[in-house]
């Protein structure tokens, strides 16, 4: 791999400029499309700004796949380019957060892993990490209908 990296200005109509580090990423052989990496933290080196992109593709990968396998990201069926440009990010943070949840919860408990006959599984999977949060939640006083011990009011409106 043969790489080139240099400091520059970015520049946005009505942002002020902002210094930012690129990185070119070039395979000699030509197996590979060039690759320009951005880092505004400039006191990263090539090298580095390198090493975590290739780490955030194996992260996304796998986020990827269990988004598109529980919350259906690639099924989604709006009108709108930009419809679906809003849901999205809605999806991967709902992941993001039910994930946390369920990991701060079996931080301090074992993960209850939901088992079937036909599929022994020894680790929690998303599905056993909403299935935690969704219990977490509805023991929580504020999904109830209706308060404990409060007295019926009847409203009559006039008009």
């Amino acid at each position: 791999m043969e790489i080139v990296s240099q400091t520059a200005i970015w520049y946005h109509n009505g942002l002020p400029p902002l210094p930012i580090r690129w990185v070119l990423v070039r395979d000699p052989n030509g197996k590979f499309s060039p690759q320009a990496l951005l880092c505004t933290d400039l006191l990263q080196i090539p090298t580095q700004i390198l090493e975590s992109f290739v780490q955030r593709w194996q992260l996304e990968e796998v986020t990827f796949e269990e988004v598109r396998a529980h919350l259906g990201v690639e099924t989604q069926r709006q009108w709108t380019d930009l419809s679906i440009a809003r849901t999205t990010p809605a999806l991967l943070g709902l992941f993001s957060l039910v994930t946390l949840m369920a990991h701060e919860r079996w931080q301090r408990q074992e993960p209850w892993v939901r088992r079937a006959a036909w599929y022994d599984k020894t680790l929690p999977t998303f599905v056993d990490a909403l299935a935690e949060v969704r219990r977490v939640l509805w023991k929580v006083p504020t999904f109830r209908t209706s308060a404990p011990g409060r007295e019926m009011m009847i409203l009559q409106i006039l008009c």
